[in-house]
């Protein structure tokens, strides 16, 4: 589905203030950090995915961001400590709705990085470009069930008033118990404190993501 001229604009003109200018952070040298990353790497992968027995990933296929987060060990593994539960095994939300809620965060921040990266993921677990389209409209959007259309306004709510509002409230509980609402709230506000770094670091796209025009 074509990205509509307006928004194309938007999103050129957003994606030349986050990434017009190099990264104020420049990453570390590849080889000269590639066991500490690669090590890293792989309990990142391994943790989120549930799996023990990830092989070590080459350098060449990691991430410039992980060779820049890595300068920060000690503040990087406490973002670690609280990222990987909640995209992990761990996590107590569904799949899907986590992954809505994670994009709706992505485009109100602005975040090319953050959400170039989740479209991607999203399109592998099944969700279509309509959905993606629809995700940037927002709850608006009337192709939503009620309980997704509230996941949605929950990251409006918190975006726009740092609160959920009552009657959005009322309707998650309708589908999610207290475990998963708080996780819900932890979740919205830790993806919306990753897009503060990658946006105000200048993190670089990696060449497969298509920041805020992916679909």
């Amino acid at each position: 589905m074509p990205i509509e001229d307006e928004t194309n604009r938007t999103i050129m003109a957003r994606h030349n203030e986050v990434l017009g200018s190099p990264p104020r952070i420049p990453p570390v040298d590849r080889q000269a950090a590639a066991a500490e990353v690669q090590a890293s790497t792989k309990r990142l992968i391994g943790s989120i995915s549930g799996r023990d027995d990830m092989p070590l990933p080459p350098v060449e296929a990691i991430p410039e961001i992980m060779f820049t987060l890595c300068r920060f060990p000690t503040i990087w593994q406490a973002v670690m400590d609280v990222t990987v539960p909640l995209q992990g095994p761990a996590s107590q939300l569904p799949l899907r709705d986590r992954k809505l809620a994670i994009l709706r965060t992505g485009w109100l921040c602005g975040a090319p990085y953050e959400f170039g990266e989740h479209v991607a993921q999203a399109k592998r677990m099944g969700i279509t470009t309509e959905e993606i389209e629809a995700i940037v409209v927002g709850s608006g959007s009337p192709i939503w069930d009620d309980h997704e259309c509230a996941i949605l306004k929950a990251v409006e709510e918190l975006h726009e008033n740092a609160m959920v509002d009552d009657e959005t409230w009322a309707k998650l509980a309708e589908k999610f118990d207290d475990a998963q609402m708080f996780e819900l709230l932890i979740l919205i506000g830790q993806f919306t404190a990753t897009a503060y770094f990658q946006n105000s670091l200048r993190l670089r796209l990696e060449a497969n993501n298509e920041g805020l025009a992916a679909r």
